[in-house]
């Protein structure tokens, strides 16, 4: 927590919002995602990738280190840029923490560095009030809530990773998980797969769910319907 992490939200809204980095993405996930968002969301050189896939952000959020100097001149942005000046938080964070909604989907943010994509999961853990689903080239990760009901073909891959010490009971799963320490320096539970309607429940915050990119839309559909975790 710091001097930020207090300060009212900058954009509020009643539905899901899209997300958009400045990392690798491509136009099919720009679609696929934004097909459950109502809004965008820049985080600072996203808002130049926004404009040059034709969206406009309601709101470009950042340190502003990445935002070109032509995209903050755009007059179709220039007043839409809101300025974060924290140096102890990644862009992604401060895009989290600056927007209410159900809901957020982000494009952009995994891929490219590893440190990068690392970032992101950890902030995913550390705002579990704030529920988003990360899209990359292959997978959806986000947070699983407090409970958790999917359906997605059997056989389909279902990973659990956790981030802290987490159990996780499940059901529909080939290999069950209830009665398990999961630490990430120790047990994790990648490569699992699905077996039937996929019933979790978690003891804590800490752990990621991640499913094939193709079932995205149950994945926004389950995180909606699940339980929110409070504000740490």
């Amino acid at each position: 927590m710091n001097k930020y992490d207090n300060v009212a939200p900058i954009v509020r809204s009643p539905a899901p919002i899209l997300l958009i980095g400045a990392g690798d993405l491509r136009r099919e996930d720009i679609k696929i995602a934004g097909n459950h968002a109502q809004a965008v969301v820049a985080a600072d050189g996203g808002g130049a990738v926004a404009l040059s896939h034709g969206l406009m952000p309601t709101a470009v959020i950042g340190d502003m280190d990445s935002l070109s100097e032509v995209a903050r001149s755009d007059p179709r942005i220039a007043g839409r840029i809101h300025p974060i000046e924290d140096q102890d938080s990644t862009d992604f964070d401060k895009v989290m923490r600056s927007v209410e909604a159900p809901l957020m989907l982000a494009v952009g943010f995994s891929g490219g560095r590893l440190d990068h994509h690392l970032a992101v999961l950890n902030v995913l853990v550390r705002r579990p009030d704030r529920r988003c689903i990360v899209l990359d080239a292959e997978m959806a990760v986000f947070l699983c809530p407090p409970g958790l009901e999917m359906d997605l073909p059997v056989g389909s891959l279902f990973s659990l990773f956790p981030m802290g010490p987490v159990g996780v009971e499940s059901a529909g799963l080939r290999w069950p998980t209830g009665g398990i320490p999961f630490r990430p320096d120790s047990r994790v539970g990648t490569s699992n797969e699905v077996s039937g309607p996929v019933r979790l429940q978690a003891d804590g915050p800490k752990m990621l769910v991640l499913v094939p990119k193709a079932a995205l839309g149950e994945a926004v559909r389950a995180v909606l319907d699940a339980p929110r975790w409070p504000s740490p």
